[in-house]
C-alpha cells in the first residue's frame, strides 16, 4: 500500500499539491492523502482528494513528530518539530514497518512538499 504526505504553507493551492504528487510519483496511485491534523480540511488539499478519489488522513502533532524523517527542513523543525511534514505524515498514517519510497518533493511554487511511503499489508 503506498500513500502520500503532504506538508504545505497557506499559499499552497491544488495545482502546487498536484505539482509536488507529480514530481514524488509519475503515476499516482495511493491508498489515501496524509497531513498534520491543522491541515487536513485546507480547501486545495481537499479538492485535490476529491479529484483522486481517496481519503485525507489528519496525523496529530505528536505522531509527526515522532517520526524519523529522511530530510530536514529548517522551516519544518522549527514550525513541526519534524524535519518534514510530509514524510512524517505519510509514514505516520501507515504505523510500524512503514518505509519511505519517495523522500520529499517541492511543487515549483515552494508552497507545498510530498513524500511516498509503503507498508507491506500482507
Amino acid at each position: 500500500m503506498i500513500v502520500a504526505g503532504f506538508g504545505f504553507r497557506e499559499c499552497a493551492t491544488h495545482d502546487s499539491l498536484a505539482d509536488a504528487l507529480r514530481q514524488a510519483w509519475a503515476a499516482p496511485t495511493v491508498a489515501w492523502f496524509a497531513t498534520a491534523e491543522d491541515k487536513a480540511d485546507h480547501p486545495a488539499l481537499v479538492a485535490l482528494a476529491a479529484e483522486r478519489g481517496v481519503p485525507i488522513r489528519a496525523i496529530p502533532a505528536a505522531n509527526l513528530e515522532a517520526q524519523d524523517t529522511k530530510t530536514h527542513s529548517a522551516r519544518s523543525l522549527a514550525a513541526r518539530r519534524s524535519g518534514s511534514v510530509a514524510e512524517a505524515a505519510a509514514l505516520a498514517s501507515l504505523g510500524a514497518g512503514a518505509r519511505l519510497i519517495a523522500p520529499r518533493v517541492i511543487s515549483g511554487d515552494g508552497c507545498a512538499t510530498c513524500a511516498l511511503a509503503w507498508k507491506d499489508t500482507k
